[in-house]
């Protein structure tokens, strides 16, 4: 199996088993509806991947 499927086959697991946590596991959390929470949920994956993307980039560049 060459490294691109590979990648390909790793993020649909991890998305098939976030989509399950998600639908299966959610419901049973106790998370207000509030705007702080939406708004937390909306930018939090967008500001960790920026902080992995600039730790990567400073690694690379200390190498």
């Amino acid at each position: 199996m060459n490294p691109e499927t590979r990648v390909i086959l790793k993020l649909f697991i991890f998305s098939v088993l976030l989509s399950v946590a998600i639908k299966y596991a959610a419901p049973s959390l106790a998370i207000a509806a509030t705007d702080q929470n939406a708004l937390i949920a909306v930018l939090l994956p967008s500001i960790a991947m920026a902080i992995a993307l600039s730790w990567r980039a400073w690694k690379a560049e200390l190498k």
